[in-house]
């Protein structure tokens, strides 16, 4: 099994380029996006040292399929798939801020909550919560989106409006697309067994009007949790099962890295990789309900440049 962790393509009409942590984004004359979802995984802010074989065309094809199934909530930049690595979308200019929203306390507000911590972005938590208990209310918890290597750091409303990183009523409908698209895939989770815990979303504008940008409800952008067994678990004290990415936080944690200074990735065997790939494609069955298909990994490069030059053309 190969992985892409590299991209270098000369499309026709191609402006620039931008490589983010495991996406690289292709500008074609100011109009198109060409996202290309590589097989690159990064936690801790850090792109670790190896690729995970099928990881590009899971994430990209669960983001393709939620896109399409919220267009009812709000305009996305999604235009066509051309390869199972590939969206190509209307180019939008980016808001610098990140949406977060948590139906859940765990993770990173966990971690904050449990040293005491009683408000994260401006928003005041319930005192007395414990790990994995669900909120009263989603709460949306923004971060800026940092530059590669540095980390996101939170920010509240009045921040953003204080830094004129969007307006007060740009600002008022990024918090509702936030909250009914985090509605919506809580229940198309809820059919598929899962608790949708907490997600991100980016927004851009294109012609002045708001776009949803980016993947969406993609286990690296989302926390999953089983709902069978949570609430027995959650009243044990015990973790809950989970399908996101903290797995992989986890396993380098257990291997003392966090992505500070002088901190070293741990060793990557081809076993780790392996088992990394495998439980990307039960995230991928769990969340779609579909069986993956995996792609032939012969020559990945080669493919992507052509189904995306004669989507182009």
């Amino acid at each position: 099994m190969k992985a892409l962790t590299k991209t270098d393509y000369h499309f026709p009409g191609q402006q620039s380029v931008y490589h983010g942590k495991v996406r690289d984004v292709y500008n074609i004359n100011g109009e198109k996006l060409v996202m290309v979802a590589t097989d690159r995984i990064s936690a801790f802010d850090v792109i670790l040292p190896k690729g995970i074989p099928y990881k590009g065309q899971i994430l990209n094809q669960i983001a393709a399929k939620f896109l399409d199934a919220t267009t009812d909530i709000c305009p996305n930049w999604k235009l066509a798939s051309p390869d199972p690595m590939v969206t190509v979308g209307v180019f939008c200019e980016g808001f610098p801020i990140e949406m977060i929203v948590r139906g859940y306390l765990c993770g990173s507000a966990w971690r904050a909550y449990k040293s005491g911590v009683r408000e994260i972005c401006g928003v005041r938590l319930p005192e007395g919560m414990k790990e994995n208990q669900k909120f009263p209310a989603p709460i949306i918890t923004p971060t800026t989106k940092a530059e590669i290597g540095e980390h996101d750091a939170d920010i509240s409303r009045e921040e953003i409006l204080k830094r004129g990183l969007c307006t007060p009523e740009e600002y008022a409908m990024l918090e509702d697309y936030t909250l009914r698209l985090f509605e919506r895939g809580t229940k198309i989770a809820a059919e598929r067994g899962l608790i949708l815990v907490d997600t991100k979303y980016e927004f851009g504008k294109h012609d002045g009007k708001i776009y949803l940008m980016d993947e969406i409800h993609t286990p690296d952008s989302s926390r999953y949790f089983y709902s069978e067994g949570y609430e027995e678990r959650f009243a044990a004290g015990e973790p809950q099962r989970q399908l996101s990415k903290e797995f992989v936080r986890e396993w380098l944690m257990d291997n003392g890295f966090q992505g500070k200074e002088g901190q070293q990735v741990p060793e990557m065997t081809d076993e780790i990789v392996s088992s990394i790939s495998d439980r990307y494609v039960e995230l991928y069955e769990h969340i779609t309900g579909e069986k993956f298909v995996p792609q032939d990994t012969e020559d990945i490069a080669a493919r992507i440049e052509r189904n995306v030059t004669d989507y182009l053309k």
